[in-house]
């Protein structure tokens, strides 16, 4: 498994809540189960406890998503060691599951966990894995969406830095508030336009002098 699939987990765990939406999809140990994806192992040690366990490190991983976002790059970095502190992992050399066209296996980084709890484990692989992305890429790679009232959490991989925006659904619903928006503008000042000519043309026609007009 590469490293940079790690940083997921600490966007799905952002993800589910939606703040300015008041949605929290982590009500339940089957939603906790959820966010392990194909880890199914780790999944099954997650108990009622670790749902509010879940919601605390949530809060904390929304938090350096935040200070990124607001350009606080120490404090972003600062957010996520004391989580690495708190949830350690020990990395390892694995090749299970992976094999090359010989059967050999395809060695790759591990990162294997050792928690007393899901909460523990899960913590600990989603703040290695966002330390990874952060390093590797930038601390202006974590990002929320500009769409509101969404403010999801993402990981931008573009090659320009140019992700503003979570999902193609979001960045849709963002241009085509933007394109209404203009409309409006250019339809108020149509408006405005329109009547100043009808007010110059009844003041023509009432026969009284236009501010400029000579006289004779």
């Amino acid at each position: 498994m590469e490293l940079a699939y790690y940083s997921d987990y600490a966007v799905r765990l952002v993800n589910s809540e939606e703040p300015t939406r008041g949605k929290d999809a982590l009500t339940s140990v089957e939603a906790v189960r959820g966010l392990f994806g194909g880890n199914q192992s780790a999944a099954r040690r997650a108990t009622e406890a670790d749902v509010t366990r879940f919601r605390s490190v949530r809060g904390r991983l929304r938090a350096v998503f935040e200070a990124a976002d607001g350009g606080d790059e120490t404090l972003a970095v600062d957010l996520l060691n004391s989580l690495l502190l708190e949830f350690p992992v020990s990395p390892q050399i694995s090749g299970h599951d992976f094999r090359d066209d010989d059967g050999r296996p395809l060695w790759h980084m591990h990162l294997a966990d050792h928690p007393s709890n899901a909460t523990a484990g899960y913590a600990a692989i989603a703040a290695m894995g966002l330390a990874f992305h952060l390093t590797e890429y930038g601390v202006d790679r974590l990002g929320l969406c500009e769409a509101s009232p969404c403010r999801n959490a993402y990981l931008d991989t573009s090659t320009n830095r140019s992700r503003r925006y979570c999902s193609d659904r979001c960045a849709t619903r963002a241009n085509v508030a933007a394109y209404r928006a203009r409309k409006r503008l250019e339809a108020d000042r149509v408006g405005d336009s329109t009547l100043a000519a009808d007010s110059a043309q009844r003041t023509t026609a009432s026969g009284e002098r236009l501010p400029g007009a000579s006289g004779r």
